[in-house]
């Protein structure tokens, strides 16, 4: 059960964030839900703003990545029904799209990645095992550091 998994990593889900701009938080076409770009929210704010390494550090952007995860979850969760429980309909996290707004020199967008791609894999083991595009950008919505997209296949 996702829930147990969710109290042995002390994490809460969060209420699925609302959209800052013209669009719906997720898509679903048969099996699959297409999950908008999460920005690091917690709370209503936001972790940290800025740009990777100069305004934000690799840590940091990484525990923003994390958050973009659950939040793409908690919207998964809404989408499904049920809250927590509703994330056992996944069958697996089929692609992350992890865009890193940071310095032209910064060449390390997969580590930032990795604080959503680890916590899907801790959160639901091989079914959290998926593809993945880690892209260094200018500028993100809200002068985030992270924003993160999700596909996810359901049953």
């Amino acid at each position: 059960m996702i829930r147990d998994r969710f109290n042995e990593l002390g994490l809460v889900l969060p209420d699925a964030p609302k959209p800052v701009a013209a669009y719906v938080p997720a898509v679903r076409t048969g099996n699959l839900i297409f999950v908008s770009g999460q920005l690091p929210l917690r709370d209503g704010e936001l972790i940290a703003i800025g740009k990777v390494p100069t305004n934000v550090d690799v840590d940091t952007a990484k525990a923003c990545a994390r958050q973009c995860a659950l939040n793409g979850l908690a919207i998964v969760a809404a989408e499904l029904g049920g809250g927590v429980d509703g994330l056992d309909k996944i069958v697996r996290i089929v692609r992350l799209g992890c865009f890193v707004a940071c310095d032209p020199s910064f060449s390390d967008p997969p580590k930032v990645a990795n604080g959503a791609s680890e916590l899907v894999v801790e959160l639901f083991g091989d079914r959290g095992k998926h593809a993945r595009a880690a892209v260094g950008c200018a500028s993100l919505p809200l002068d985030v550091p992270v924003e993160i997209e999700m596909t996810v296949e359901v049953r």
